[in-house]
């Protein structure tokens, strides 16, 4: 394989699919059910409202034999008019979901019609493609978690490392939003009055922040605060947005306990305190169980693959904290992910098509 038709891959990613543009990731959702089912998948469909539909593609099922999920999804970052468009020299493809990923999906669709074509028939390997990637997967992720135990592997179409690298591990995440309410009074006519919202944000802050463990792989950040309503006003109220990070189970486990302990026990007497968020997706830990799925892709494309393992998050946390044996990165190398210098290198579409090709050849039980 030596060349490859980018046709497709275009006419994906001039779709402007930006989660918030459900006609749009509709639009590319369409696209990939015409394709899948002239590869003889089934499409079930899961019609949400406000966000994009998510989309299971089905092949026919041997029973007592693996079965292999695909996962990729069909959303971008890109609102419509800010980066758009596709074009390609002689190395690259350029264009909004040409690494992230678009151009995933394009090498698992490209795997799959060589499948179609040596053996006639896809069975027990299905795709799930959602629509929330981008935003946190917060209504996605409940599908996934149930969808994943019907399956022995998952293999997910994120962008590939600089030395193709597929991804065995991820930090997990939590967000939170912290309202406080409080007490208005005039600074300096009724100052002991008022209750001070701000005050009690202030606290939580420097508490929360402590609670990252550098050393650990755990971080606590407010992000974004606001309060009061003027300089000689006791502030009645006041906002923290929190986000958590953390590499092992032990500190996810006691990051999340920590945080609604703190924020209900903040100090600040008169202030209620109402805290929304919570954990949005799993750590992703090196198991045994993946371990074994790597040693297998191994012998089936002849050599070992390289892992790293990531800061950011990906639908990939949430399957492998159901407990499905999960490794992410088998899209392209990429760089310029979520800016408007995305591009994908085109040697590295032939290499991730060629090795996922193998991959599903020995997952296929069509043949």
């Amino acid at each position: 394989m030596d060349c490859i038709d980018f046709t497709d891959l275009k006419e994906i990613v001039e779709i402007n699919s930006w989660t918030n543009n459900k006609s749009g990731v509709d639009c590319h959702g369409e696209k990939m059910k015409v394709w899948m089912k002239m590869l003889g998948f089934e499409s079930e469909v899961f019609e949400r409202t406000e966000i994009g539909n998510h989309l299971l593609f089905c092949s026919p099922t041997v029973k007592n034999q693996p079965r292999l999920l695909l996962m990729g999804h069909l959303d971008t970052v890109f609102p419509p008019g800010i980066f758009e468009g596709f074009r390609e020299d002689e190395d690259w493809i350029y264009g909004p979901g040409t690494c992230d990923m678009k151009g995933g999906n394009f090498v698992a669709l490209s795997a799959l019609r060589n499948i179609k074509r040596e053996c006639g028939e896809i069975r027990n390997i299905d795709f799930l493609m959602v629509s929330d990637e981008e935003t946190g997967s917060d209504d996605s992720k409940l599908i996934t978690r149930q969808l994943a135990k019907n399956y022995q592997a998952c293999l997910d179409f994120e962008a590939a490392g600089a030395d193709h690298e597929v991804v065995n591990g991820r930090k997990g995440v939590a967000t939170y939003c912290i309202e406080l309410k409080g007490v208005a009074a005039h600074a300096g006519n009724n100052y002991l009055q008022g209750r001070d919202a701000n005050l009690a944000a202030a606290k939580l802050l420097i508490l929360l922040t402590e609670l990252s463990n550098i050393s650990e792989g755990t971080t606590v950040n407010v992000g974004k605060i606001n309060g009061g309503t003027s300089t000689n006003t006791i502030s009645p109220k006041a906002t923290l947005m929190v986000e958590a990070r953390f590499t092992q189970a032990i500190e996810q486990q006691r990051v999340l306990s920590a945080i609604p302990f703190m924020v209900e026990n903040h100090g600040i007497e008169g202030v209620t305190a109402n805290l929304s968020g919570g954990l949005q997706r799993d750590v992703m830990i090196p198991s045994p169980e993946q371990q074994q799925l790597l040693d297998l892709l191994g012998q089936i494309i002849g050599y070992p693959l390289k892992t790293e393992q990531r800061g950011g998050v990906s639908d990939a946390n949430v399957t492998s904290g159901a407990g499905l044996p999960t490794l992410d990165g088998f899209g392209p190398y990429g760089d310029g992910d979520h800016t408007e210098f995305e591009r994908a290198s085109k040697s590295s579409f032939i290499r991730r098509i060629t090795e996922v090709t193998a991959i599903l050849r020995h997952f296929n039980q069509g043949s």
